[in-house]
Protein backbone atom coordinates (compact mmCIF):
# COMPACT_ATOMS: atom_id res chain seq x y z
CA UNK A 1 0.00 0.00 0.00
CA UNK A 2 1.23 3.48 -0.88
CA UNK A 3 0.49 6.44 0.80
CA UNK A 4 0.62 9.84 -1.31
CA UNK A 5 1.34 12.56 0.41
CA UNK A 6 1.04 15.27 -1.70
CA UNK A 7 -2.35 13.96 -2.26
CA UNK A 8 -3.35 13.57 1.69
CA UNK A 9 -2.36 17.42 1.75
CA UNK A 10 -4.46 17.77 -1.52
CA UNK A 11 -7.66 16.07 0.22
CA UNK A 12 -7.34 18.03 3.71
CA UNK A 13 -6.81 21.49 2.09
CA UNK A 14 -9.83 21.13 -0.24
CA UNK A 15 -12.02 19.74 2.49
CA UNK A 16 -11.13 22.69 5.16
CA UNK A 17 -11.45 25.03 2.33
CA UNK A 18 -14.97 23.80 1.65
CA UNK A 19 -15.61 24.03 5.43
CA UNK A 20 -14.00 27.48 5.70
CA UNK A 21 -16.23 28.91 2.65
CA UNK A 22 -19.54 27.27 4.30
CA UNK A 23 -19.21 28.93 7.44
CA UNK A 24 -18.06 31.90 5.54
CA UNK A 25 -21.16 32.06 3.52
CA UNK A 26 -23.73 30.54 6.47
CA UNK A 27 -22.45 33.21 9.17
CA UNK A 28 -22.26 36.30 6.37
CA UNK A 29 -18.69 37.02 7.61
CA UNK A 30 -16.81 38.03 4.21
CA UNK A 31 -13.64 37.17 4.58
CA UNK A 32 -11.47 37.67 1.65
CA UNK A 33 -10.92 34.48 -0.32
CA UNK A 34 -7.06 35.03 1.00
CA UNK A 35 -7.74 34.13 4.26
CA UNK A 36 -9.56 30.92 3.54
CA UNK A 37 -7.09 30.47 1.08
CA UNK A 38 -4.44 30.47 4.12
CA UNK A 39 -6.84 28.77 6.77
CA UNK A 40 -7.23 26.17 4.33
CA UNK A 41 -3.38 25.67 3.57
CA UNK A 42 -2.78 25.47 7.63
CA UNK A 43 -5.29 22.70 7.58
CA UNK A 44 -3.87 20.82 4.63
CA UNK A 45 -0.53 20.70 6.48
CA UNK A 46 -2.05 19.90 9.67
CA UNK A 47 -1.85 16.23 8.08
CA UNK A 48 1.80 16.14 8.99
CA UNK A 49 0.93 15.97 12.05
CA UNK A 50 0.19 12.36 12.27
CA UNK A 51 3.60 11.30 11.59
CA UNK A 52 4.60 12.74 14.64
CA UNK A 53 5.07 10.43 17.48
CA UNK A 54 2.82 11.42 20.18
CA UNK A 55 -0.17 9.49 22.38
CA UNK A 56 -3.96 9.74 21.90
CA UNK A 57 -4.68 12.48 23.70
CA UNK A 58 -1.63 14.43 22.79
CA UNK A 59 -2.81 13.88 19.43
CA UNK A 60 -6.32 15.40 20.02
CA UNK A 61 -5.62 18.17 22.06
CA UNK A 62 -3.20 19.08 19.24
CA UNK A 63 -6.04 19.26 16.44
CA UNK A 64 -8.17 21.42 18.95
CA UNK A 65 -4.64 24.06 18.91
CA UNK A 66 -4.71 23.72 14.95
CA UNK A 67 -8.39 23.70 14.34
CA UNK A 68 -7.96 27.06 16.36
CA UNK A 69 -5.44 28.32 14.97
CA UNK A 70 -7.39 27.82 11.58
CA UNK A 71 -10.76 29.66 13.27
CA UNK A 72 -8.41 32.41 14.22
CA UNK A 73 -6.14 32.86 11.32
CA UNK A 74 -9.62 32.21 8.80
CA UNK A 75 -12.18 34.18 10.94
CA UNK A 76 -10.52 36.42 13.24
CA UNK A 77 -10.95 36.63 17.35
CA UNK A 78 -14.18 38.50 17.13
CA UNK A 79 -16.94 35.46 17.60
CA UNK A 80 -14.04 33.28 18.03
CA UNK A 81 -16.51 30.15 19.83
CA UNK A 82 -19.59 30.59 17.41
CA UNK A 83 -17.00 30.62 14.56
CA UNK A 84 -15.12 27.47 15.99
CA UNK A 85 -18.84 25.88 17.05
CA UNK A 86 -19.77 26.23 13.12
CA UNK A 87 -16.94 24.95 11.70
CA UNK A 88 -17.58 21.37 13.96
CA UNK A 89 -21.01 21.51 13.02
CA UNK A 90 -20.36 21.47 9.57
CA UNK A 91 -17.21 18.88 9.72
CA UNK A 92 -20.09 16.69 11.30
CA UNK A 93 -22.34 16.80 9.26
CA UNK A 94 -19.70 16.51 5.85
CA UNK A 95 -18.10 13.53 7.81
CA UNK A 96 -21.64 12.01 8.42
CA UNK A 97 -22.50 12.44 4.55
CA UNK A 98 -19.38 11.62 3.34
CA UNK A 99 -19.50 8.05 5.36
CA UNK A 100 -22.87 7.33 4.03
CA UNK A 101 -22.08 7.97 0.39
CA UNK A 102 -19.03 6.13 1.35
CA UNK A 103 -20.92 2.88 2.32
CA UNK A 104 -23.52 3.12 -0.11
CA UNK A 105 -21.98 3.64 -3.51
CA UNK A 106 -18.24 1.60 -2.49
CA UNK A 107 -18.58 -2.60 -3.38
CA UNK A 108 -15.10 -2.26 -1.21
CA UNK A 109 -13.87 -0.59 1.74
CA UNK A 110 -11.99 1.71 -0.44
CA UNK A 111 -10.59 4.37 1.82
CA UNK A 112 -10.76 8.13 1.24
CA UNK A 113 -6.76 9.03 2.21
CA UNK A 114 -5.05 5.90 1.27
CA UNK A 115 -4.32 4.77 -2.33
CA UNK A 116 -3.47 1.39 -3.70
CA UNK A 117 -2.29 1.12 -7.28
CA UNK A 118 -3.46 4.74 -8.17
CA UNK A 119 -6.56 7.01 -7.09
CA UNK A 120 -9.31 5.44 -5.99
CA UNK A 121 -12.98 6.07 -7.49
CA UNK A 122 -13.95 7.82 -4.50
CA UNK A 123 -11.67 10.36 -4.47
CA UNK A 124 -13.38 11.63 -7.38
CA UNK A 125 -16.46 11.24 -6.45
CA UNK A 126 -15.79 13.03 -2.96
CA UNK A 127 -14.41 15.71 -4.75
CA UNK A 128 -17.47 16.07 -7.17
CA UNK A 129 -20.07 15.54 -3.90
CA UNK A 130 -18.35 17.75 -1.19
CA UNK A 131 -19.15 21.45 -2.53
CA UNK A 132 -22.48 19.60 -2.81
CA UNK A 133 -23.51 18.47 0.50
CA UNK A 134 -22.40 21.61 1.97
CA UNK A 135 -24.61 23.78 -0.53
CA UNK A 136 -27.78 21.61 0.81
CA UNK A 137 -26.94 21.48 3.95
CA UNK A 138 -26.51 25.59 4.30
CA UNK A 139 -29.55 25.85 1.91
CA UNK A 140 -31.83 24.07 3.96
CA UNK A 141 -30.52 25.47 7.11
CA UNK A 142 -31.33 28.64 5.81
CA UNK A 143 -34.61 28.03 4.23
CA UNK A 144 -35.12 26.44 7.86
CA UNK A 145 -33.96 29.70 9.58
CA UNK A 146 -35.65 32.13 7.28
CA UNK A 147 -38.71 30.34 7.85
CA UNK A 148 -39.26 29.94 11.85
CA UNK A 149 -37.83 32.82 12.54
CA UNK A 150 -40.92 34.26 10.99
CA UNK A 151 -43.20 31.75 13.42
CA UNK A 152 -44.54 33.07 16.86
CA UNK A 153 -47.02 31.89 19.27
CA UNK A 154 -49.99 34.26 19.64
CA UNK A 155 -52.33 34.70 22.82
CA UNK A 156 -55.62 36.73 21.49
CA UNK A 157 -58.11 37.37 24.64
CA UNK A 158 -61.70 38.35 23.37
CA UNK A 159 -64.24 38.46 26.42
CA UNK A 160 -63.39 35.44 28.36
CA UNK A 161 -61.73 33.11 26.32
CA UNK A 162 -58.27 32.55 24.98
CA UNK A 163 -57.15 31.81 21.97
CA UNK A 164 -53.93 30.03 21.72
CA UNK A 165 -52.70 30.06 17.81
CA UNK A 166 -49.43 29.49 15.53
CA UNK A 167 -48.84 32.60 13.96
CA UNK A 168 -46.55 33.79 10.88
CA UNK A 169 -45.22 36.80 10.05
CA UNK A 170 -46.33 37.79 6.60
CA UNK A 171 -43.87 41.20 5.03
CA UNK A 172 -46.54 41.17 2.51
CA UNK A 173 -49.91 41.54 5.06
CA UNK A 174 -50.19 45.44 4.97
CA UNK A 175 -53.62 45.60 5.58
CA UNK A 176 -55.04 48.14 7.99
CA UNK A 177 -58.74 49.67 8.55
CA UNK A 178 -59.07 52.82 6.99
CA UNK A 179 -60.75 54.39 9.97
CA UNK A 180 -58.11 54.62 12.76
CA UNK A 181 -55.45 53.30 10.48
CA UNK A 182 -55.01 49.35 13.08
CA UNK A 183 -53.57 46.22 11.69
CA UNK A 184 -55.10 43.70 10.75
CA UNK A 185 -54.37 39.90 12.09
CA UNK A 186 -55.74 37.20 9.79
CA UNK A 187 -57.08 34.50 10.84
CA UNK A 188 -58.05 31.08 9.78
CA UNK A 189 -61.78 30.87 8.70
CA UNK A 190 -63.96 29.10 12.01
CA UNK A 191 -61.16 29.43 15.20
CA UNK A 192 -63.11 32.10 16.21
CA UNK A 193 -67.25 32.34 15.96
CA UNK A 194 -67.85 36.24 14.30
CA UNK A 195 -71.41 36.33 14.87
CA UNK A 196 -71.58 36.86 18.25
CA UNK A 197 -69.36 39.89 17.90
CA UNK A 198 -69.49 43.33 16.95
CA UNK A 199 -68.42 43.02 13.22
CA UNK A 200 -65.84 46.19 11.45
CA UNK A 201 -65.37 45.26 7.84
CA UNK A 202 -62.71 46.49 6.44
CA UNK A 203 -62.00 46.88 2.69
CA UNK A 204 -59.13 44.63 1.23
CA UNK A 205 -57.47 44.58 -2.71
CA UNK A 206 -55.37 42.15 -4.30
CA UNK A 207 -53.95 41.00 -7.26
CA UNK A 208 -56.85 38.70 -8.18
CA UNK A 209 -59.53 39.85 -5.27
CA UNK A 210 -61.09 42.65 -3.77
CA UNK A 211 -63.87 42.81 -0.83
CA UNK A 212 -64.75 43.45 2.48
CA UNK A 213 -63.34 41.30 5.01
CA UNK A 214 -64.72 40.46 8.77
CA UNK A 215 -62.94 42.12 11.90
CA UNK A 216 -63.34 42.42 15.39
CA UNK A 217 -61.48 44.44 17.88
CA UNK A 218 -59.65 41.73 20.60
CA UNK A 219 -59.20 42.90 24.38
CA UNK A 220 -55.39 42.38 24.15
CA UNK A 221 -53.24 40.57 21.47
CA UNK A 222 -50.49 38.85 23.07
CA UNK A 223 -46.93 37.92 20.95
CA UNK A 224 -43.87 36.86 22.61
CA UNK A 225 -44.91 38.39 25.73
CA UNK A 226 -45.34 41.81 23.79
CA UNK A 227 -48.86 43.17 24.14
CA UNK A 228 -50.68 44.33 20.75
CA UNK A 229 -53.95 46.64 21.36
CA UNK A 230 -54.12 48.43 18.19
CA UNK A 231 -54.81 46.14 15.85
CA UNK A 232 -57.83 43.86 14.37
CA UNK A 233 -58.45 40.54 14.24
CA UNK A 234 -59.85 39.67 10.41
CA UNK A 235 -61.85 36.08 9.75
CA UNK A 236 -60.24 34.65 6.58
CA UNK A 237 -63.27 33.66 3.98
CA UNK A 238 -60.55 30.62 3.25
CA UNK A 239 -58.22 28.48 5.40
CA UNK A 240 -54.62 28.70 4.60
CA UNK A 241 -51.66 26.84 5.34
CA UNK A 242 -48.43 28.43 5.84
CA UNK A 243 -46.08 26.53 7.56
CA UNK A 244 -48.72 24.98 10.07
CA UNK A 245 -50.03 28.84 10.81
CA UNK A 246 -53.47 29.58 12.15
CA UNK A 247 -52.95 33.34 11.26
CA UNK A 248 -50.76 35.70 9.53
CA UNK A 249 -49.12 38.51 11.39
CA UNK A 250 -49.12 42.14 9.98
CA UNK A 251 -45.70 43.14 8.62
CA UNK A 252 -45.71 45.94 10.95
CA UNK A 253 -45.55 43.84 13.93
CA UNK A 254 -42.03 42.70 12.34
CA UNK A 255 -40.50 46.12 14.19
CA UNK A 256 -41.62 45.57 17.74
CA UNK A 257 -40.83 41.70 17.65
CA UNK A 258 -37.48 41.85 16.74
Amino acid sequence: MKIYLDVIIFINFFFDFVLLFGVNYLLKLRKSLIRLVIGSIIGGLSILSLFISLNSFSLFILKIIISMIIILVTFGLQNFFKNYLYFYILSIFLGGAMYLVNNTFSYKNIGLIFFHDGLSINFFIMIIITPIIIYLYIKERTNYKNSYSNKYNIDIYIGNKKYELNGYLDTGNTLKDPYKNRDVIIINNKIIDFNKLKIIYVPYKTISDNGLIKCIKPDKVIINKIEFKNCLIGNSNNNFNIDNSDCILPNRFKESLL
